[in-house]
């Protein structure tokens, strides 16, 4: 098990930005595709972003794409997601999510998450 916690979340204005970081301890962080979701009230978790376990190839849900880019630092076994031109829509919980196994494909829907963190809010204001 990988234990992850999310930190950078909060209040931004429509066309701000906000950094996301997601800290990980546990099995070895550099094996596992990372990913992050998000979640939003009344409405199923959705897949963000992902990057695969060496950080050669990242991969973003069209809502983001463009705005945001995600990153990882293996060496301080930590995840990012930048993000930019902030809309209300994106007002949501942000989960930081693992993959199923070493090696593996990247996470691009909850049943392929080995290990979740617990999220962190980010609202964006009109």
């Amino acid at each position: 098990q990988v234990q992850l916690v999310e930190s950078g979340g909060g209040l931004v204005q429509a066309g701000g930005s906000l950094r996301l970081a997601c800290a990980a301890s546990g099995r070895t962080f550099s094996n596992y595709a990372m990913g992050w979701f998000r979640q939003a009230p009344g409405k199923e978790r959705e897949f963000v972003a992902a990057i695969s376990w060496i950080g050669d190839n990242a991969y973003y849900a069209d809502s983001v794409k463009g705005r945001f880019t995600i990153s990882r630092d293996n060496a301080k076994i930590t995840l990012y997601l930048q993000m930019t031109s902030l809309k209300p829509d994106d007002t949501a919980v942000y989960y930081c999510a693992a993959g199923l196994g070493p090696y593996g494909r990247y996470p691009s829907s909850p049943a392929e998450v080995g290990d979740w963190g617990q999220g962190t809010q980010v609202t964006v204001s009109s």
